[in-house]
């Protein structure tokens, strides 16, 4: 049987100097490795540039052809004027191209039941694209710790396991793991403020930084979560865990592909 194949989600680069370079999609490898190592699944990268009139076609034929979508992290912030927030600060980095079709894209997969595993920026896109709002700096907020590791270590323990996270009593990870916690890493300055209404705080920080949601409507797996589950995947209990959970989903969805094919064809 063919591989499950997992969308996942790129970042946009500019070119560094526009008359010897050209501008890039790009995905960094942990995703990729996970996605190969963790899942035994074909990766696709899903590449933003689309005109608008374009994208809700490119977003279907997508949805239509993956069987699992991974919304990754990245160091930029979803621009503010998506939750209605204040303008950042002068220097903030960002990703309009980015924000223009993952907010879109996870909105139809979860309409349409394709398994969703979104980490980092991905995990506060999904809170956005579903009528949320983020703190940009979680760290600013009274009562909360600093998110962001020493950026002078090694990236290896910059990725390494930094504070537990408490799960909800009879929630997601609680039927997943039986635990009650769980230790993780974190890496980001972006946080979850208001809750969209259509998702479930799973999980949080000792300071009550939302760190997992997950969708109350979904027709399947959908799961976002605020640290870096790809670091580890072969090491940590709960990135197994989530990556086996999410890798059923898919296969599942898979499997229903092959049975009734035109059961899963999107209307344009």
């Amino acid at each position: 049987m063919a591989m499950p194949v997992i969308g996942v989600t790129g970042c946009y680069e500019p070119a560094a100097n526009p008359d010897k370079d050209l501008p890039r999609w790009q995905v960094k490898m942990p995703y990729i490795q996970a996605v190969l190592g963790a899942m035994n699944a074909a990766p696709m990268i899903l590449p933003g540039g689309a005109t608008e009139a374009m994208r809700p076609a490119v977003i279907d034929t997508w949805l239509g052809t993956i069987d699992g979508l991974l919304v990754t992290g990245s160091p930029s912030n979803v621009e503010p004027h998506h939750y209605k927030g204040d303008a950042s600060e002068t220097g903030t980095l960002h990703d309009p191209a980015r924000d223009s079709y993952t907010l879109p894209l996870i909105r139809r997969a979860i309409e349409l039941g394709v398994p969703l595993l979104a980490i980092c920026r991905g995990h506060q896109e999904l809170n956005v694209a579903l009528g949320g709002s983020l703190h940009q700096k979680i760290h600013e907020v009274p009562g909360h710790f600093n998110h962001l590791p020493d950026k002078s270590l090694p990236i290896a323990e910059q990725f390494g396991a930094a504070h537990m996270v408490q799960h909800r009593p009879g929630g997601f990870f609680q039927q997943l793991m039986d635990c009650d916690e769980s230790l993780v890493n974190s890496y980001h300055a972006q946080a979850i403020n208001h809750l969209s209404s259509r998702l479930q705080a799973e999980s949080s920080a000792p300071d009550g930084t939302i760190e997992a949601v997950t969708v109350r409507d979904a027709k399947n797996f959908a799961l976002g979560v605020q640290w870096h589950p790809e670091w580890g995947y072969d090491t940590s209990e709960t990135s197994k865990a989530i990556f086996t959970s999410f890798l059923d989903a898919c296969r599942a969805r898979q499997l229903n592909k092959i049975a009734t094919p035109e059961s899963m064809a999107v209307s344009a």
